[in-house]
Protein backbone atom coordinates (compact mmCIF):
# COMPACT_ATOMS: atom_id res chain seq x y z
CA UNK A 1 0.00 0.00 0.00
CA UNK A 2 3.34 2.19 0.09
CA UNK A 3 3.74 4.29 -2.70
CA UNK A 4 7.43 3.60 -3.75
CA UNK A 5 10.07 6.56 -3.51
CA UNK A 6 11.48 5.82 -6.73
CA UNK A 7 8.92 7.63 -8.26
CA UNK A 8 9.84 10.54 -5.90
CA UNK A 9 13.56 11.12 -6.84
CA UNK A 10 13.60 14.78 -6.82
CA UNK A 11 17.34 15.31 -7.55
CA UNK A 12 16.76 13.91 -11.27
CA UNK A 13 13.35 16.57 -12.09
CA UNK A 14 15.99 19.41 -13.07
CA UNK A 15 12.99 20.70 -14.88
CA UNK A 16 10.77 21.77 -11.87
CA UNK A 17 10.72 25.54 -10.42
CA UNK A 18 11.52 25.25 -6.48
CA UNK A 19 7.84 25.87 -5.75
CA UNK A 20 7.18 22.54 -7.75
CA UNK A 21 9.98 20.75 -6.27
CA UNK A 22 8.57 22.14 -2.39
CA UNK A 23 4.89 21.74 -3.89
CA UNK A 24 6.13 17.85 -4.89
CA UNK A 25 7.92 17.21 -1.48
CA UNK A 26 4.58 18.25 0.33
CA UNK A 27 2.35 16.00 -1.38
CA UNK A 28 5.08 13.26 -1.10
CA UNK A 29 4.75 13.07 2.79
CA UNK A 30 1.20 13.48 2.71
CA UNK A 31 1.19 10.71 0.60
CA UNK A 32 3.32 8.87 3.21
CA UNK A 33 1.30 9.94 5.79
CA UNK A 34 -1.28 8.79 4.49
CA UNK A 35 -0.16 5.73 4.02
CA UNK A 36 0.91 5.04 7.63
CA UNK A 37 -2.38 6.44 8.61
CA UNK A 38 -3.71 3.53 6.42
CA UNK A 39 -1.65 1.05 7.96
CA UNK A 40 -2.48 1.65 11.54
CA UNK A 41 -5.95 1.83 10.89
CA UNK A 42 -5.73 -1.79 9.34
CA UNK A 43 -3.72 -2.89 11.99
CA UNK A 44 -6.23 -1.70 14.72
CA UNK A 45 -8.97 -2.97 12.84
CA UNK A 46 -7.17 -6.42 13.30
CA UNK A 47 -6.22 -5.68 16.92
CA UNK A 48 -9.85 -5.27 17.60
CA UNK A 49 -11.19 -7.94 15.69
CA UNK A 50 -8.35 -10.49 17.59
CA UNK A 51 -10.06 -9.27 20.99
CA UNK A 52 -13.41 -9.55 20.23
CA UNK A 53 -12.34 -13.29 19.14
CA UNK A 54 -10.49 -13.68 22.38
CA UNK A 55 -13.55 -11.94 24.59
CA UNK A 56 -16.20 -14.21 22.25
CA UNK A 57 -13.78 -17.78 23.48
CA UNK A 58 -13.92 -16.49 26.99
CA UNK A 59 -17.44 -16.10 27.12
CA UNK A 60 -17.76 -19.53 24.95
CA UNK A 61 -15.19 -20.96 27.38
CA UNK A 62 -17.11 -20.86 31.25
CA UNK A 63 -15.05 -19.72 34.18
CA UNK A 64 -13.71 -22.04 36.59
CA UNK A 65 -13.98 -21.41 40.27
CA UNK A 66 -12.17 -21.62 43.33
CA UNK A 67 -13.38 -20.21 46.64
CA UNK A 68 -10.58 -20.71 49.15
CA UNK A 69 -12.49 -19.92 52.82
CA UNK A 70 -9.77 -19.70 55.46
CA UNK A 71 -10.80 -20.20 58.52
CA UNK A 72 -10.86 -17.55 61.59
CA UNK A 73 -8.35 -15.19 60.11
CA UNK A 74 -8.59 -11.67 61.17
CA UNK A 75 -8.99 -8.46 59.13
CA UNK A 76 -5.11 -7.26 59.22
CA UNK A 77 -4.00 -10.98 59.42
CA UNK A 78 -2.07 -10.69 56.14
CA UNK A 79 0.73 -8.96 54.36
CA UNK A 80 -1.53 -6.77 52.19
CA UNK A 81 -3.52 -6.01 55.34
CA UNK A 82 -0.86 -4.17 57.20
CA UNK A 83 0.20 -7.24 58.64
CA UNK A 84 4.08 -7.37 59.57
CA UNK A 85 4.74 -10.21 61.76
CA UNK A 86 3.54 -12.48 58.77
CA UNK A 87 5.49 -12.97 55.38
CA UNK A 88 2.39 -13.70 52.73
CA UNK A 89 3.89 -13.11 49.34
CA UNK A 90 1.77 -15.42 47.31
CA UNK A 91 -1.47 -14.17 48.59
CA UNK A 92 -0.15 -10.78 48.54
CA UNK A 93 0.08 -10.96 45.19
CA UNK A 94 -3.32 -11.77 44.49
CA UNK A 95 -4.36 -8.70 45.85
CA UNK A 96 -1.92 -7.30 43.41
CA UNK A 97 -2.91 -8.28 39.84
CA UNK A 98 -6.56 -8.45 41.68
CA UNK A 99 -8.72 -6.74 43.57
CA UNK A 100 -8.89 -6.62 46.93
CA UNK A 101 -11.60 -5.68 49.53
CA UNK A 102 -11.44 -3.30 52.33
CA UNK A 103 -14.91 -3.44 54.03
CA UNK A 104 -15.70 -7.55 53.14
CA UNK A 105 -17.94 -8.52 55.71
CA UNK A 106 -18.79 -12.23 56.98
CA UNK A 107 -22.34 -13.42 56.87
CA UNK A 108 -21.59 -14.07 60.49
CA UNK A 109 -19.31 -13.91 63.47
CA UNK A 110 -18.79 -17.38 63.68
CA UNK A 111 -18.81 -21.17 61.75
CA UNK A 112 -21.63 -22.53 60.78
CA UNK A 113 -23.75 -19.55 60.19
CA UNK A 114 -20.75 -17.62 57.93
CA UNK A 115 -20.53 -20.89 55.32
CA UNK A 116 -24.44 -21.11 55.15
CA UNK A 117 -24.65 -17.39 53.89
CA UNK A 118 -21.46 -18.04 51.51
CA UNK A 119 -23.44 -20.92 49.93
CA UNK A 120 -26.81 -19.89 50.12
CA UNK A 121 -26.18 -15.91 49.02
CA UNK A 122 -28.79 -15.47 51.92
CA UNK A 123 -28.61 -14.18 55.17
CA UNK A 124 -28.46 -17.27 57.74
CA UNK A 125 -31.74 -16.21 59.18
CA UNK A 126 -33.22 -16.82 55.95
CA UNK A 127 -32.24 -20.44 55.55
CA UNK A 128 -32.79 -21.38 59.20
CA UNK A 129 -29.08 -21.64 59.89
CA UNK A 130 -28.28 -18.66 62.08
CA UNK A 131 -27.82 -20.14 65.77
CA UNK A 132 -24.15 -20.90 66.79
CA UNK A 133 -22.57 -23.65 64.92
CA UNK A 134 -23.85 -27.47 64.05
CA UNK A 135 -22.11 -30.03 66.22
CA UNK A 136 -21.82 -33.55 65.08
CA UNK A 137 -25.14 -34.41 67.08
CA UNK A 138 -27.23 -31.19 65.18
CA UNK A 139 -30.51 -32.36 62.91
CA UNK A 140 -30.50 -29.57 61.12
CA UNK A 141 -28.17 -28.04 58.15
CA UNK A 142 -29.40 -26.33 54.98
CA UNK A 143 -33.04 -26.94 53.59
CA UNK A 144 -33.20 -29.37 50.52
CA UNK A 145 -36.00 -26.04 49.41
CA UNK A 146 -32.51 -23.87 49.24
CA UNK A 147 -30.79 -24.04 45.78
CA UNK A 148 -27.07 -23.90 47.19
CA UNK A 149 -24.25 -22.23 44.99
CA UNK A 150 -22.80 -25.79 43.98
CA UNK A 151 -26.07 -26.76 43.25
CA UNK A 152 -26.57 -23.99 40.91
CA UNK A 153 -23.04 -24.47 39.28
CA UNK A 154 -23.66 -28.12 38.73
CA UNK A 155 -26.92 -28.34 37.44
CA UNK A 156 -25.34 -25.73 34.50
CA UNK A 157 -22.42 -28.46 33.55
CA UNK A 158 -19.61 -27.62 36.22
CA UNK A 159 -17.82 -30.65 38.39
CA UNK A 160 -18.09 -29.05 41.59
CA UNK A 161 -16.07 -30.46 45.04
CA UNK A 162 -16.02 -29.49 49.03
CA UNK A 163 -12.72 -30.11 50.01
CA UNK A 164 -11.92 -28.70 53.48
CA UNK A 165 -14.35 -28.59 57.00
CA UNK A 166 -18.33 -29.12 56.19
CA UNK A 167 -20.18 -27.80 59.25
CA UNK A 168 -23.52 -27.92 57.91
CA UNK A 169 -25.50 -30.69 59.11
CA UNK A 170 -24.49 -33.76 59.52
CA UNK A 171 -27.24 -36.35 58.50
CA UNK A 172 -27.93 -37.49 55.56
CA UNK A 173 -30.35 -34.42 53.59
CA UNK A 174 -27.80 -31.97 54.40
CA UNK A 175 -24.36 -33.32 53.18
CA UNK A 176 -22.30 -32.15 50.71
CA UNK A 177 -23.09 -34.69 48.60
CA UNK A 178 -26.77 -33.95 49.13
CA UNK A 179 -26.06 -30.08 48.70
CA UNK A 180 -24.51 -30.00 45.05
CA UNK A 181 -21.02 -31.41 45.50
CA UNK A 182 -19.85 -34.21 43.27
CA UNK A 183 -16.78 -35.03 45.57
CA UNK A 184 -16.36 -33.92 49.34
CA UNK A 185 -13.27 -34.79 51.33
CA UNK A 186 -11.99 -33.02 54.66
CA UNK A 187 -13.69 -33.13 58.00
CA UNK A 188 -17.08 -32.42 58.94
CA UNK A 189 -16.74 -30.25 61.83
CA UNK A 190 -14.17 -28.57 64.05
CA UNK A 191 -11.08 -30.73 65.90
CA UNK A 192 -12.04 -28.73 69.31
CA UNK A 193 -13.06 -30.52 72.53
CA UNK A 194 -16.66 -29.79 72.33
CA UNK A 195 -16.84 -31.64 69.12
CA UNK A 196 -14.32 -34.49 69.24
CA UNK A 197 -15.98 -35.69 72.29
CA UNK A 198 -18.51 -37.23 69.81
CA UNK A 199 -15.79 -39.59 68.48
CA UNK A 200 -14.54 -40.69 71.86
CA UNK A 201 -14.32 -44.29 71.31
CA UNK A 202 -13.06 -43.99 67.16
CA UNK A 203 -11.72 -40.65 66.54
CA UNK A 204 -13.21 -37.92 64.18
CA UNK A 205 -13.12 -39.30 60.64
CA UNK A 206 -10.93 -37.38 57.89
CA UNK A 207 -13.46 -38.19 55.13
CA UNK A 208 -13.35 -39.29 50.87
CA UNK A 209 -17.28 -39.09 50.01
CA UNK A 210 -17.98 -41.36 52.73
CA UNK A 211 -15.37 -43.84 53.45
CA UNK A 212 -12.78 -43.21 56.28
CA UNK A 213 -9.54 -42.14 55.05
CA UNK A 214 -8.38 -41.82 58.65
CA UNK A 215 -8.93 -40.99 62.13
CA UNK A 216 -7.77 -37.86 64.00
CA UNK A 217 -5.49 -36.12 61.82
CA UNK A 218 -2.90 -33.90 62.98
CA UNK A 219 -4.48 -30.71 62.88
CA UNK A 220 -0.98 -29.47 61.14
CA UNK A 221 -1.46 -31.90 57.99
CA UNK A 222 -4.84 -30.85 57.05
CA UNK A 223 -3.75 -27.55 55.11
CA UNK A 224 -0.73 -29.67 52.78
CA UNK A 225 -3.86 -33.02 52.68
CA UNK A 226 -6.70 -30.02 51.40
CA UNK A 227 -4.57 -28.49 49.16
CA UNK A 228 -2.50 -32.05 47.78
CA UNK A 229 -6.65 -33.27 47.27
CA UNK A 230 -7.53 -30.19 45.63
CA UNK A 231 -4.64 -29.95 43.06
CA UNK A 232 -5.44 -33.60 42.22
CA UNK A 233 -9.22 -33.09 41.82
CA UNK A 234 -8.42 -29.84 39.19
CA UNK A 235 -5.67 -31.91 37.49
CA UNK A 236 -8.96 -34.43 36.60
CA UNK A 237 -11.25 -31.53 35.60
CA UNK A 238 -8.97 -29.25 34.09
CA UNK A 239 -9.41 -30.68 30.49
CA UNK A 240 -12.99 -32.05 30.72
CA UNK A 241 -15.90 -29.38 32.03
CA UNK A 242 -15.52 -25.89 33.94
CA UNK A 243 -15.37 -27.03 37.62
CA UNK A 244 -16.87 -25.04 41.17
CA UNK A 245 -13.71 -25.82 44.04
CA UNK A 246 -15.16 -25.00 47.34
CA UNK A 247 -12.07 -25.49 49.37
CA UNK A 248 -13.04 -24.55 53.49
CA UNK A 249 -9.94 -24.74 55.23
CA UNK A 250 -9.62 -26.39 58.94
CA UNK A 251 -6.77 -23.71 59.96
CA UNK A 252 -6.74 -20.78 61.42
CA UNK A 253 -9.02 -22.50 63.95
CA UNK A 254 -8.06 -23.82 67.51
CA UNK A 255 -6.56 -26.27 67.47
CA UNK A 256 -3.90 -24.84 65.69
CA UNK A 257 -1.47 -26.89 63.91
CA UNK A 258 1.32 -26.55 61.33
CA UNK A 259 3.74 -29.06 59.25
CA UNK A 260 7.22 -29.08 61.24
CA UNK A 261 8.95 -27.29 58.00
CA UNK A 262 6.60 -24.46 58.74
CA UNK A 263 7.15 -24.59 62.38
CA UNK A 264 9.18 -20.62 63.77
CA UNK A 265 8.70 -19.14 60.50
CA UNK A 266 7.01 -16.43 61.64
CA UNK A 267 6.94 -13.36 64.09
CA UNK A 268 3.71 -14.45 65.50
CA UNK A 269 3.61 -17.92 66.88
CA UNK A 270 1.80 -20.76 65.70
CA UNK A 271 -1.04 -18.98 64.17
CA UNK A 272 1.57 -17.06 62.37
CA UNK A 273 2.96 -20.10 61.05
CA UNK A 274 0.15 -21.49 60.18
CA UNK A 275 -0.67 -18.30 58.11
CA UNK A 276 2.63 -18.86 56.09
CA UNK A 277 1.91 -22.36 55.53
CA UNK A 278 -1.47 -21.27 53.97
CA UNK A 279 0.13 -18.85 51.59
CA UNK A 280 2.66 -21.70 50.67
CA UNK A 281 -0.59 -23.42 49.46
CA UNK A 282 -2.41 -21.03 47.96
CA UNK A 283 0.41 -20.41 46.09
CA UNK A 284 0.63 -24.19 45.02
CA UNK A 285 -3.10 -23.97 43.60
CA UNK A 286 -1.85 -20.86 41.08
CA UNK A 287 1.12 -22.54 40.41
CA UNK A 288 -0.56 -25.53 39.29
CA UNK A 289 -3.35 -23.84 37.49
CA UNK A 290 -0.07 -21.83 35.33
CA UNK A 291 0.96 -25.33 34.88
CA UNK A 292 -2.20 -26.62 33.22
CA UNK A 293 -2.51 -23.08 31.55
CA UNK A 294 -6.02 -22.42 33.01
CA UNK A 295 -4.92 -19.80 35.35
CA UNK A 296 -6.74 -16.93 33.35
CA UNK A 297 -9.48 -18.93 33.16
CA UNK A 298 -10.06 -19.42 36.87
CA UNK A 299 -11.21 -17.35 39.33
CA UNK A 300 -9.66 -17.61 42.53
CA UNK A 301 -11.90 -15.91 45.37
CA UNK A 302 -9.52 -15.77 49.26
CA UNK A 303 -11.78 -14.89 52.18
CA UNK A 304 -11.97 -15.94 55.61
CA UNK A 305 -15.48 -16.92 57.14
CA UNK A 306 -15.14 -14.37 60.84
CA UNK A 307 -12.71 -12.88 62.53
CA UNK A 308 -9.79 -14.38 64.89
CA UNK A 309 -10.03 -15.05 68.00
CA UNK A 310 -8.33 -12.98 70.52
CA UNK A 311 -5.24 -11.10 70.57
CA UNK A 312 -5.48 -9.03 68.35
CA UNK A 313 -3.25 -5.87 68.34
CA UNK A 314 -4.11 -2.60 70.34
CA UNK A 315 -2.48 -0.54 67.87
CA UNK A 316 -4.57 -1.89 64.85
CA UNK A 317 -7.89 0.73 64.32
CA UNK A 318 -10.54 -2.04 63.94
CA UNK A 319 -11.66 -3.80 67.07
CA UNK A 320 -13.20 -6.81 68.48
CA UNK A 321 -13.20 -10.51 67.57
CA UNK A 322 -14.84 -13.86 66.32
CA UNK A 323 -18.36 -13.78 68.21
CA UNK A 324 -18.58 -10.29 68.28
CA UNK A 325 -20.65 -7.38 66.25
CA UNK A 326 -17.96 -5.50 67.16
CA UNK A 327 -16.05 -5.19 63.15
CA UNK A 328 -13.14 -7.11 64.15
CA UNK A 329 -15.82 -10.04 64.44
CA UNK A 330 -17.18 -9.67 60.81
CA UNK A 331 -14.82 -7.35 58.82
CA UNK A 332 -12.21 -9.94 57.19
CA UNK A 333 -9.62 -10.18 54.42
CA UNK A 334 -11.09 -10.66 50.63
CA UNK A 335 -9.57 -10.72 47.22
CA UNK A 336 -10.11 -11.71 43.83
CA UNK A 337 -7.70 -12.88 41.34
CA UNK A 338 -8.44 -13.62 37.49
CA UNK A 339 -5.69 -12.76 35.03
CA UNK A 340 -7.13 -10.82 32.23
CA UNK A 341 -10.64 -10.99 33.54
CA UNK A 342 -10.82 -9.32 37.28
CA UNK A 343 -9.67 -6.11 37.55
CA UNK A 344 -5.46 -5.74 38.36
CA UNK A 345 -3.96 -4.02 41.46
CA UNK A 346 -7.68 -2.16 42.37
CA UNK A 347 -8.68 -1.57 46.11
CA UNK A 348 -12.44 -0.70 46.77
CA UNK A 349 -14.14 0.32 49.84
CA UNK A 350 -17.58 -0.51 48.74
CA UNK A 351 -19.53 -2.29 51.33
CA UNK A 352 -19.81 -6.13 50.08
CA UNK A 353 -20.28 -9.13 52.25
CA UNK A 354 -20.03 -13.29 51.65
CA UNK A 355 -23.73 -13.26 50.31
CA UNK A 356 -22.76 -11.61 46.92
CA UNK A 357 -20.52 -13.82 45.83
CA UNK A 358 -23.30 -16.04 44.54
CA UNK A 359 -24.93 -13.80 41.93
CA UNK A 360 -21.12 -12.26 41.59
CA UNK A 361 -19.89 -15.83 40.44
CA UNK A 362 -22.81 -16.78 38.91
CA UNK A 363 -22.89 -13.77 36.05
CA UNK A 364 -18.61 -14.35 35.77
CA UNK A 365 -19.70 -17.43 34.60
CA UNK A 366 -22.70 -16.61 32.05
CA UNK A 367 -25.12 -18.28 34.45
CA UNK A 368 -28.99 -16.85 35.05
CA UNK A 369 -30.19 -17.66 38.51
CA UNK A 370 -33.65 -19.17 38.78
CA UNK A 371 -37.19 -17.06 38.71
CA UNK A 372 -38.06 -18.29 42.07
CA UNK A 373 -34.50 -18.15 44.13
CA UNK A 374 -34.72 -15.21 46.83
CA UNK A 375 -30.81 -13.69 47.53
CA UNK A 376 -29.84 -11.23 49.81
CA UNK A 377 -26.58 -11.18 47.81
CA UNK A 378 -25.92 -8.61 45.13
CA UNK A 379 -24.00 -8.98 41.53
CA UNK A 380 -20.63 -7.15 41.55
CA UNK A 381 -19.50 -8.45 38.82
CA UNK A 382 -19.00 -5.24 36.82
CA UNK A 383 -17.23 -3.93 39.81
CA UNK A 384 -14.59 -7.07 39.64
CA UNK A 385 -14.15 -6.54 36.20
CA UNK A 386 -13.47 -2.70 35.76
CA UNK A 387 -16.68 -1.50 34.50
CA UNK A 388 -18.03 0.36 37.34
CA UNK A 389 -15.92 1.45 40.83
CA UNK A 390 -19.23 1.27 42.96
CA UNK A 391 -22.32 -1.13 43.92
CA UNK A 392 -23.88 -1.14 40.21
CA UNK A 393 -27.56 0.10 39.86
CA UNK A 394 -30.00 -2.89 39.37
CA UNK A 395 -30.05 -3.12 36.06
CA UNK A 396 -30.34 -5.98 33.87
CA UNK A 397 -27.86 -3.91 31.54
CA UNK A 398 -25.19 -3.44 34.05
CA UNK A 399 -24.63 -7.28 34.41
CA UNK A 400 -26.75 -10.69 34.15
CA UNK A 401 -28.24 -11.29 37.71
CA UNK A 402 -28.37 -7.82 38.86
CA UNK A 403 -32.19 -7.46 39.12
CA UNK A 404 -31.91 -9.85 41.69
CA UNK A 405 -32.15 -7.96 44.81
CA UNK A 406 -34.62 -6.61 43.42
CA UNK A 407 -36.94 -9.79 44.50
CA UNK A 408 -36.31 -9.42 48.26
CA UNK A 409 -39.69 -7.88 49.97
CA UNK A 410 -39.62 -3.87 50.06
CA UNK A 411 -42.82 -2.59 51.97
CA UNK A 412 -41.76 0.06 54.57
CA UNK A 413 -44.19 1.13 56.86
CA UNK A 414 -45.74 4.66 56.77
CA UNK A 415 -43.69 5.91 58.95
CA UNK A 416 -40.19 4.55 57.32
CA UNK A 417 -41.46 4.80 54.09
CA UNK A 418 -39.62 8.40 53.33
CA UNK A 419 -36.72 8.16 55.07
CA UNK A 420 -34.38 5.56 52.37
CA UNK A 421 -34.92 4.21 49.25
CA UNK A 422 -35.19 0.74 48.24
CA UNK A 423 -31.38 0.81 46.85
CA UNK A 424 -29.97 2.08 50.48
CA UNK A 425 -32.33 -0.34 52.02
CA UNK A 426 -30.86 -3.49 50.05
CA UNK A 427 -26.76 -2.00 50.19
CA UNK A 428 -26.96 -2.23 53.53
CA UNK A 429 -25.32 -4.83 55.76
CA UNK A 430 -27.20 -6.09 59.49
CA UNK A 431 -24.97 -7.96 61.63
CA UNK A 432 -26.18 -10.84 63.99
CA UNK A 433 -24.64 -11.90 67.10
CA UNK A 434 -23.43 -15.63 67.41
CA UNK A 435 -27.04 -16.52 68.55
CA UNK A 436 -28.37 -14.99 65.34
CA UNK A 437 -29.96 -11.92 67.02
CA UNK A 438 -29.90 -8.63 64.96
CA UNK A 439 -27.77 -6.61 66.08
CA UNK A 440 -25.85 -3.84 64.13
CA UNK A 441 -26.81 -2.26 60.68
CA UNK A 442 -24.84 -0.46 58.67
CA UNK A 443 -25.88 1.87 55.62
CA UNK A 444 -22.82 3.72 54.05
CA UNK A 445 -20.24 4.97 56.36
CA UNK A 446 -22.73 4.81 59.37
CA UNK A 447 -23.09 1.37 61.54
CA UNK A 448 -26.28 1.84 64.40
CA UNK A 449 -25.52 -0.43 67.45
CA UNK A 450 -29.02 -1.86 68.11
CA UNK A 451 -28.50 -3.19 71.90
CA UNK A 452 -28.46 -2.79 74.95
CA UNK A 453 -28.98 1.23 73.49
CA UNK A 454 -29.11 3.18 70.30
CA UNK A 455 -25.45 3.87 69.50
CA UNK A 456 -24.19 5.15 66.04
CA UNK A 457 -20.55 4.87 64.67
CA UNK A 458 -18.85 6.97 61.58
CA UNK A 459 -16.85 3.90 60.88
CA UNK A 460 -14.53 6.28 58.44
CA UNK A 461 -13.28 8.46 61.40
CA UNK A 462 -13.64 5.53 64.16
CA UNK A 463 -13.25 2.15 62.43
CA UNK A 464 -12.55 1.24 66.07
CA UNK A 465 -16.35 2.30 67.03
CA UNK A 466 -15.41 3.90 70.28
CA UNK A 467 -16.52 7.33 70.04
CA UNK A 468 -20.21 7.28 69.26
CA UNK A 469 -22.44 9.87 67.46
CA UNK A 470 -25.12 11.92 68.46
CA UNK A 471 -26.97 12.27 64.50
CA UNK A 472 -31.15 11.76 65.33
CA UNK A 473 -31.95 11.48 61.91
CA UNK A 474 -29.14 8.67 60.47
CA UNK A 475 -30.59 6.73 63.74
CA UNK A 476 -33.65 7.40 62.70
CA UNK A 477 -32.84 6.01 58.96
CA UNK A 478 -30.61 3.18 60.20
CA UNK A 479 -33.49 1.92 63.42
CA UNK A 480 -35.86 2.02 60.69
CA UNK A 481 -33.71 -0.17 58.33
CA UNK A 482 -33.17 -2.97 61.18
CA UNK A 483 -37.04 -2.40 61.98
CA UNK A 484 -38.00 -3.18 58.21
CA UNK A 485 -35.48 -6.48 58.29
CA UNK A 486 -36.89 -7.54 60.96
CA UNK A 487 -40.05 -7.23 58.88
CA UNK A 488 -38.52 -9.11 56.08
CA UNK A 489 -37.26 -11.59 57.91
CA UNK A 490 -40.26 -12.92 59.36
Amino acid sequence: MTVPLSDHNFSTRKNLSGKDIVHSKNCFYMRLLLNKLICCIFLLILVCSLVKISVANTKTKQLNIIFIFVDDQGYYDLGCYGATEVATPRIDALAKKGVRFTDYYAAAPICSPSRAGLLTGCYPRRTGNEVWVHRPDSKTGIPASVLTMAELFQNNGYATACIGKWHLGFTEPFLPKNQGFDHYFGIMHNQDKWEVVHYEEEGMPLLRNGGVVQRNPDPGSLTRLYTEEAISWIKKHASQKPFFLYLPHTMLHHPLGVSPEFEGSSNWGIYGDAIQEMDYYVGQIVDELERLNIADETIIVYASDNGRQGGRNELQPIRGSKLTTYEGGFRVPCIAYCPGIVGEGVTTNVVSHAMDWYPTLASLAGITIPEEVILDGRDLSSLLIGETNEVPLFDRKVSLNALIPLRRNFKPYQEWENEFTREEYINAFFYHGSQGALAAVRSGKWKLHLHPDLKLHDLKKDPGERQPVNNRQIKRKLRGMAILFQQEMQ
